[in-house]
C-alpha cells in the first residue's frame, strides 16, 4: 500500500533547508490558494506553481505521485457525484435520470483537483521536513497562545506523532489484510457492502497493534527522560534566512495570480 504523506525523505534541497515554521505557513497558504482557485487559469498556475517545488524538492515526482493512490478512489466518487449532481449550464447527456452539464463536468474536475492538491502540498512539507522539525515549527507558531495556558508543546508533539503514524498504519494494515488473504479471507470481490464487511475483521488486529505501538513508543519516550517541553533545548535553532524571504515572495506571488485568475 503506496502513502507518502506522513514520511520523511532526507535530502539537502533548498526546501529541505527552509525554516520549519515557514514551510507550515506555506503550506497553509498553498491550502488556502486551492480553496480560492476557480478557473482553469488558476488550477493551472497553481500545478505549475507545485510542480515546481517538486522540482526544487529534489524528490522524484513519481514518487509524489504513488502518494495519490490512496485516494484515488475518493477521487473517482467525488468527480462523479460532483458531476451527476450539480445542476445548471448547458445539458451535455441526459439519460434517463442522469443528466451531466458543463457546470457539472467543471465543478467535477475542480474538486478532483482540489484534493490531488491537497495531498501533494501537504506530502511536500512532510517529505521535506523530519518530525523534530515539524514540532519544533508547530510548536514556535504556537507558542504566543501558551500565555493564555494553551498547551502547545503538547498539541504540536501530538499532531507530529499522528502524521507519523499514518504510514506505520497503513503498512501494518496492509500486513494484516496479506496475512488473512493467505489463510482464505477475500477483500476483493463482491459488492461495496461486502467489501466493507470483509474488513470489520482487520479493525481488532489494527486496533491491537496500533496500541502497542503507541505503548512503545511511550515507554521509549519514557526511558528518554522526556517530561513535556519546558526546559527543553534545541540542538538546532530556528532562524529565518533568505531562503525563506524568497520562497514568502513566490506564495505571495502565487496567491495574488490565483486571486486575480
Amino acid at each position: 500500500m503506496q502513502i507518502t504523506i506522513g514520511q520523511y525523505f532526507p535530502g539537502t534541497s533548498p526546501l529541505h533547508r527552509m525554516d520549519p515554521r515557514a514551510k507550515i505557513l506555506f503550506t497553509i497558504a498553498l491550502i488556502a490558494g486551492v480553496f480560492l482557485a476557480d478557473s482553469a487559469a488558476g488550477y493551472a498556475v497553481m500545478f505549475a506553481f507545485v510542480f515546481a517545488a517538486i522540482r526544487v524538492s529534489r524528490i522524484g515526482v513519481k514518487f509524489i505521485v504513488k502518494g495519490l493512490k490512496p485516494i484515488l478512489f475518493i477521487m473517482l466518487f467525488t468527480f462523479f457525484i460532483n458531476m451527476f449532481f450539480t445542476s445548471g449550464g448547458t445539458v451535455l447527456l441526459e439519460w434517463r435520470f442522469i443528466r451531466v452539464t458543463d457546470s457539472g463536468v467543471r465543478a467535477a474536475s475542480f474538486m478532483a483537483l482540489r484534493l490531488a492538491l491537497l495531498v501533494i502540498v501537504s506530502q511536500l512539507l512532510t517529505l521535506t521536513t523530519s518530525s523534530i522539525e515539524l514540532t519544533d515549527g508547530i510548536e514556535a507558531l504556537l507558542r504566543p497562545l501558551s500565555k493564555i495556558g494553551f498547551p502547545a508543546h503538547e498539541l504540536a508533539m501530538m499532531m507530529s506523532i499522528a502524521m507519523r503514524f499514518i504510514p506505520t498504519l497503513m503498512e501494518e494494515t496492509d500486513k494484516i489484510m496479506k496475512a488473512q488473504m493467505a489463510r482464505g479471507a477475500d477483500f476483493e470481490s463482491g459488492n461495496l457492502i461486502q467489501r466493507a464487511r470483509a474488513m470489520l475483521p482487520l479493525l481488532v488486529p489494527l486496533f491491537v497493534s496500533a496500541f502497542r505501538r503507541a505503548d512503545e513508543l511511550a515507554l521509549a519516550m519514557e526511558a528518554r527522560c522526556y517530561r513535556g517541553g519546558q526546559g527543553r533545548t534545541r540542538m538546532k535553532q530556528l532562524r529565518f534566512t533568505r531562503l525563506d524571504a524568497i520562497g514568502a515572495a513566490c506564495v505571495a506571488a502565487l496567491i495574488a495570480a490565483v486571486c486575480v485568475l
